[in-house]
């Protein structure tokens, strides 16, 4: 997959000066011409990095700054601000708000290259981070766990995954599926910033699982909170005709209708209270045996694993 750059400046001809200097290094260009329109790119469309003009009509590129800078989900998202020449003040405002490098109008298009490559190598933070969240994906899953095991401290595992998630994007699309997994990763980072440790680890399993790293004192409440969380936003997913129904029709695999009820979330929680936990495979295991019986459910739900080892 190529490096996506959006380009938000208000006037057409620099665009194209950007548009052609980029040109030699084969980067996606994506293009907005206010502030507004940029913010809604940004949030809809996983980039790399973005150029952003301090001057632009309808929000200017400090704001937009601040707004990304702010999203749990965007603040990873490297920011160039491109400023007028002799503007010092534009400067300092744009890397007040969280701009990770500026550049000065009109520009050398060797220096914006090679300020846009370090940026790029400073701020890439896991090669196989989940594209779709920027959250950490597999690898660092599994180490996360590994540390868990050798520390021997009270740790809790609690594995999210959102139940009728199949049934949602067979009805209204990929897009909007993606929309869902990324507004579940918000939460998710919200809750750990509100109820759990500094340390705590959030990362993307893939699709729509997630796995949680805290400690066991907090599981609870990070559940609860989850899940308050989550039923209050689901209804938004939906048009007003399923919101109100309070289900989509959907089929099985036999092809027979069913009325599936609106997105919940399902959390199994492996911890190691009540039983040494010796191995990575025992803790997936118990996850997925927990997560199946919340599942059952029928409504957003968590079980924690409460049972002592055998004697």
């Amino acid at each position: 997959m190529g490096i996506k750059i959006l380009i938000a400046d208000d006037d057409p001809d620099i665009r194209d000066v950007l548009k052609l200097t980029l040109a030699e290094e084969n980067y996606e260009i994506m293009e907005a011409q206010d502030g507004e329109e940029a913010l809604k790119i940004i949030r809809s469309k996983p980039l790399d990095l973005v150029l952003l003009d301090y001057k632009m009509p309808k929000m200017d590129g400090r704001q937009l700054c601040n707004l990304i800078k702010r999203d749990l989900l965007l603040q990873h998202l490297p920011i160039i601000m491109v400023t007028g020449k002799g503007e010092i003040n534009d400067k300092i405002n744009g890397i007040d708000a969280g701009a990770d490098d500026y550049v000065v109008k009109p520009f050398e298009p060797k220096e914006l290259l090679a300020r846009i490559r370090m940026v790029l190598r400073r701020t890439k933070r896991d090669l196989e981070a989940n594209p779709l969240t920027r959250l950490p994906g597999n690898v660092a899953i599994l180490n996360e766990l590994s540390n868990c095991i050798e520390k021997k401290t009270l740790y809790a595992v609690c594995y999210v995954d959102l139940d009728k998630f199949k049934a949602y994007n067979d009805k209204y699309g990929f897009e909007h599926g993606d929309d869902v997994i990324r507004e579940t990763a918000r939460i998710l980072l919200s809750t750990i910033k509100e109820c759990g440790n500094a340390d705590d680890f959030v990362g993307h399993i893939g699709g729509d699982d997630f796995v949680i790293i805290t400690t066991a004192d907090l599981a609870d409440k990070i559940c609860e909170k989850i899940i308050h969380d989550f039923d209050k936003i689901s209804p938004s997913f939906y048009n007003q005709e399923d919101r109100q129904n309070g289900f989509i029709i959907g089929y099985d695999r036999q092809s027979k209708i069913h009325k599936i009820l609106l997105l919940s979330v399902s959390i199994g929680v492996v911890t190691n209270q009540m039983r040494e936990i010796t191995h990575l495979a025992q803790i997936g295991e118990i996850g997925a045996e927990l997560k199946k019986l919340a599942k059952g459910m029928e409504k957003s739900n968590y079980v924690k694993d409460k049972r002592q080892k055998k004697p």
